[in-house]
Formats: structure tokens, C-alpha cells, sequence
């Protein structure tokens, strides 16, 4: 399953991004969908993630209040809207996707398909 990741860009803190992960040629029915990041040296972590019905959503501790994650059905995209920018949300964000999870995933061994990443730079 291919997925693009898109939306990354390099802005000041306190701005606002919104990213998004397609899917190509077949929707996102049934998957759970999540966003992780690497930033430069550290491990790749979980930041958000939805289930297919979007009834469910999780959050690292670093998302809440600033992030959301959503899906547009009619796009056939996931989308992470991030606010309120920090110099320490620098990272190649990355979106992965994976069919008929019962609850979201927050290991990333608990997904299969990858997109390719998009980068983000906040600077101060």
C-alpha cells in the first residue's frame, strides 16, 4: 500500500501546519491511521492517530491540545492539523497506516504501510 505524506514546510514558532497522508488507489476503509515523527537523533514516535470510523483518536502527551488528527472521506485522506508550533516538534513526520486494529496503535511495529515523510522545521 503506498501512502504520500505532504503538507511539511519550515516556519517560526507558534505557526501552524496542516499535514496530510494519502492513500493511492483504495481508501482507508478499515485501517487505523497514524502520524509518527523523527527528529534528528532520537527515536521515531508516535503523535496521533484515528481509527476508520474516526470515533476514536490518540494523542501523545506532546499532541494534546495542539494537534488534531482527522479523516476526509471525500479526499481519502488522513489529516494532522498542527498549531502552535514549537522548535521541538522539528522532525520528518511520517504517516502509517494498518487494516482492522481494534483500538489505534502507538508502536510503530503496529503498523504496516508507510508513507515516505514529510518534513517539518520550526525555528525560534
Amino acid at each position: 500500500v503506498q501512502l504520500q505524506a505532504s503538507g511539511g514546510g519550515s516556519v517560526q514558532t507558534g505557526a501552524s501546519l496542516r499535514l496530510s497522508c494519502a492513500r493511492s488507489g483504495r481508501s482507508f476503509s478499515n485501517y487505523a491511521v497514524a502520524w509518527f515523527r523523527r527528529a534528528q537523533g532520537k527515536e521515531r514516535e508516535f503523535v496521533a492517530g484515528i481509527l476508520n470510523s474516526g470515533a476514536s483518536t490518540r494523542y501523545a502527551d506532546s499532541a494534546k491540545g495542539r494537534f488534531t488528527i482527522s479523516r476526509d472521506s471525500a479526499k481519502n485522506t488522513v489529516e494532522l492539523q498542527l498549531n502552535s508550533l514549537k522548535p521541538e516538534d522539528t522532525a520528518i513526520y511520517y504517516c502509517a497506516a494498518t487494516r482492522g486494529s481494534v483500538g489505534v496503535p502507538t508502536i510503530d511495529t503496529g503498523y504496516t504501510d508507510w508513507g515516505q515523510g514529510t518534513q517539518v522545521t520550526v525555528s525560534s
